[in-house]
């Protein structure tokens, strides 16, 4: 029996034991194979008549979540009807090991101990009545409530955009001022907290057991920044009930996300509400906001991810403003605002951003030099993974000379404040413009 199947076993064992021991509290577990148990639903039922249909409470313990796989015959631990809610806990990474005074050594020793594993724990997967393959799951962010502390690591010389160059790590452990909605990452700095899922998805097509780092058209590790609390998120159903979880919490992350991680955090709520729409045809995320709609594209290469993006979001402009595919693609580059989501998924991400409002015209500045308010970072080149590259590494540097930060301090600043834009996408050099708000410099308390 190989290390991986005596990893499995030893997890169900010990799940099987703390459930026992805890019944009464969390209801009956599911057997494989079938829907979960609805004592646990009856039980999970709250008054909450603010939000739409039936409200249910769903904590977060060993019972209700995944640590690090996605698999779609996972038994769900909670079953719904179209237009419910839920009211969610989440955790820390790996089941909640990951907290404060754990050190980078320990960090570190939680990847290399379970290979092919995401750090990433799951809350779910929740079974959605009705869901078919071929339906959409609408799924709206009714309300975030993160822990009061969050984390910020690079795992030395493994992950992130520049493993190579920093055989050193380091953690930070930051204490989230939700009243003022701002982390102190170091004194004098302080980064705007905007909450958001990581992690966001239903369950994939395909059976068996697939790492949570990789995101795709089933959602996953998006770690799309914009999708904040009154967002909606839009999911392709892959197979019957959906099979909807979340994890991998964040309080902040840069566009990005250049070190590995952002903000990480856990919820004490994440409120979501659920429906199922029949007849609509979709086969990759979209997310809307109170002013845009998002599209987005996956893939190892940037270029590619870019390319995905970009076909994604003429589809959309077909169907907003019916017009032809040709005149949309020409339309795109004038209303369409794409970042960099992440680079250290293995996938990397391209988020779109294209107005709701078709008269609307015009994108965010990709500016090529410092402004009054913003450092600035740019990289050219044929491969877009190489201009990022550049223009991640040239942020690094810069917050090195021109504020006097340490090395790492610096790599975890631009993982969780850069916002790394793309600039040319169509001719023959691409480009990345990454930006840095000088307001994040705040006057340190003596």
């Amino acid at each position: 029996m190989c290390r991986r199947q005596l990893e499995v076993i030893n997890i169900k064992e010990k799940c099987l034991k703390k459930k026992l021991i805890h019944l009464s509290a969390v209801g009956a577990f599911a057997i494989a194979g079938t829907v979960a148990s609805g004592f646990l639903a009856a039980q999970s039922k709250t008054d909450a008549s603010q939000f739409p249909g039936t409200t249910y409470l769903l904590p977060a313990t060993l019972e209700t979540t995944q640590w690090g796989w996605f698999n779609n015959a996972q038994p769900p631990v909670l079953k719904v009807k179209s237009g419910d809610t839920v009211v969610m806990e989440t955790m820390m990474h790996a089941h909640n090991q990951v907290i404060p005074g754990v050190s980078i050594e320990e960090l570190k020793k939680l990847r290399t101990d379970h290979p092919g594993r995401g750090p990433h724990t799951l809350t779910g997967p929740i079974y959605v009545e009705g869901a078919e393959p071929g339906d959409v799951l609408k799924v709206k962010l009714n309300r975030i409530v993160p822990r009061a502390y969050g984390t910020n690591f690079n795992i030395p010389g493994m992950f992130g955009q520049f493993p190579k160059d920093f055989q050193d790590g380091q953690v930070k452990y930051l204490y989230l001022d939700m009243n003022r909605k701002v982390a102190e990452f170091a004194p004098g700095i302080e980064i705007p907290l905007r909450p958001f899922p990581g992690t966001i998805g239903v369950a994939r097509a395909e059976p068996g057991q697939y790492t949570s780092v990789l995101p795709g058209e089933f959602g996953g590790n998006m770690d799309i920044r914009d999708m904040t609390e009154g967002t909606t998120l839009y999911l392709p159903v892959w197979v019957k009930g959906a099979l909807f979880w979340s994890g991998d919490s964040h309080a902040a992350q840069g566009n990005g996300e250049v070190n590995l991680t952002a903000i990480e955090t856990a919820y004490k709520e994440l409120n979501v509400s659920v429906e199922v729409i029949k007849n609509k045809k979709l086969d990759m995320p979209r997310i809307e906001t109170d002013k845009s709609w998002i599209t987005v594209g996956f893939d190892r290469d940037l270029n590619l991810a870019i390319d995905g993006a970009k076909a994604q979001t003429v589809k959309f402009i077909v169907e907003q403003r019916g017009v032809s595919p040709d005149a949309a693609a020409k339309l795109m580059p004038t209303i369409s605002d794409c970042r960099v989501s992440q680079v250290v998924n293995v996938k990397k991400g391209i988020h779109c951003m294209t107005p709701k409002d078709v008269k609307a015209k015009g994108i965010p500045p990709r500016p090529t030099a410092e402004t009054p308010t913003e450092f600035v970072t740019v990289g050219t080149d044929a491969d877009a993974n190489k201009a990022m590259d550049t223009a991640s590494m040239s942020m690094i540097e810069l917050l090195q000379q021109k504020k006097g930060m340490t090395r790492l301090d610096a790599y975890g600043l631009a993982s969780v404040a850069m916002d790394c834009r793309v600039g040319e996408m169509n001719g023959p050099q691409k480009s990345i413009h990454c930006v840095l708000p000088k307001s994040v410099w705040v006057t340190a308390k003596k």
